[in-house]
């Protein structure tokens, strides 16, 4: 029998791709030598080589692709998102200075490489959404489903959800209006309601199959949800469930007060 703290050989395998990949050896983009080399290279079978791979795929390393092989994923940029972005953005309003960039999680992307998809609806609150806004089941709402691009990829998709009876007969019924500058506490800000609170949950999940094929995920890549409720004094005036984000390309950063 073997020893207990040997590790087996698939193992021993990944690790030392892992190694030649974090020192760009094997930098990004670059194939892996094939099955047959590192069969040579480490003498081990081919299921052996096999299981190491699968490994480092599932860690979101490595990306298979059918008559092409193996190769280190790519790095991707990662965003970086703050607590005091929603603050920024209003007090940018207040003092007529323009809102750099229509990405709401990257102040420092220019438009030119910002594309947004947009679907607006209106719809009847489910149970969740009716516990969040702390309305009636049924009260109508206006659903507007984002994706956004960025660096010539699918970056967040989310869904937010504003009161339809506060909303009617604005600008921000509208979906060719968008994108605004800014997020939501910055539209409401120009209907003259005045944010004065945010309240995030934040979670991590593995992400089904629409949110794997629009984000582009690798086997093995969570995903960051957001669920916010936004407040003008006690009442919540918008609602956004499931934001969600590659969770290899976001960076959350956020600042407590303690009393």
């Amino acid at each position: 029998m073997g020893s207990p703290h040997l590790r087996p050989r698939y193992r021993m395998v990944a690790d030392e791709l892992r190694r030649r990949i974090a020192a760009g050896a094997s930098p990004a983009g670059a194939l892996l030598p094939s099955e047959t080399a590192l069969m040579a290279e480490f003498r081990v079978s081919r299921g052996t080589v096999r299981e190491a791979i699968s490994l480092l795929r599932a860690e979101g390393l490595v990306v298979t692709e059918h008559g092409r092989g193996s190769y280190a994923r790519p790095a991707l940029p990662v965003r970086r998102i703050t607590s005091e972005r929603y603050g920024r953005e209003l007090d940018q309003l207040r003092s007529g200075r323009p809102i750099e960039s229509p990405f709401p999680v990257n102040p420092d992307l220019p438009w030119s490489h910002y594309r947004l998809e947009k679907d607006f609806r209106e719809v009847a609150a489910t149970t969740t959404r009716a516990e969040l806004f702390d309305v009636e089941v049924g009260t109508p709402l206006l659903e507007r489903r984002f994706v956004f691009h960025a660096y010539g990829l699918a970056q967040q998709m989310s869904t937010s959800c504003l009161l339809l009876e506060m909303v009617t007969g604005t600008p921000l019924v509208d979906p060719d209006g968008e994108p605004w500058p800014g997020e939501t506490a910055a539209q409401l800000h120009r209907l003259g309601i005045t944010v004065t609170g945010v309240r995030e949950r934040v979670r991590a999940r593995m992400p089904d199959a629409d949110e794997v094929d629009m984000l582009q995920l690798p086997s093995g890549v969570p995903v960051v949800t957001v669920t916010r409720q936004t407040y003008a004094g006690d009442r919540v005036v918008e609602v956004a469930t499931d934001i969600v984000m590659p969770a290899d390309r976001v960076e959350l950063d956020y600042w407590i007060t303690v009393d």
